[in-house]
């Protein structure tokens, strides 16, 4: 069997993601009110991780407690991408992938840069596992 290769590790983006609200808390941290929720919203993007590989996608949150969810590409079934106007011309949108196992998508993730190229990362991938199966 071959080794895994890492093709791609992201997290979420705070101020593509949210550009109002990123300002809207930097504003309020200048008067001390927003500190706490910069830094716990800085703290779940970097603990939210999506990572290709050649075989598999990850979604790891979390680093007290966490949640990992995989879905191997040969059992892809479905990959979605959504984005706002304002996500489009900011270069993020959300990322949901799902498996012939479920009904539902069962990694979802939100605020990601560069989904096009995710998607086309993981799409390349399920078809070569499909053929090397």
């Amino acid at each position: 069997m071959s080794s895994e290769t890492c093709l791609l590790v992201a997290s979420p983006s705070m101020f593509r993601n949210r550009p109002f609200r990123f300002i809207l808390v930097c504003a309020l941290s200048l008067v001390g009110i927003g500190i706490p929720f910069l830094v716990i919203w800085f703290f779940r993007c970097r603990s939210t991780e999506l990572t290709v590989t050649d075989l598999r996608t990850r979604l790891h949150r979390g680093w007290l407690s966490r949640s990992i969810t995989e879905v191997w590409h040969r059992d892809v079934r479905n990959v979605q991408i959504e984005q706002t106007f304002f996500q489009r011309i900011l270069g993020v949108g959300s990322i949901g992938v799902s498996s012939a196992a479920q009904s539902s998508i069962e990694i979802e993730v939100s605020g990601m840069r560069n989904v096009d190229q995710i998607k086309g990362i993981i799409d390349k991938n399920r078809i070569s596992s499909r053929r090397a199966a």
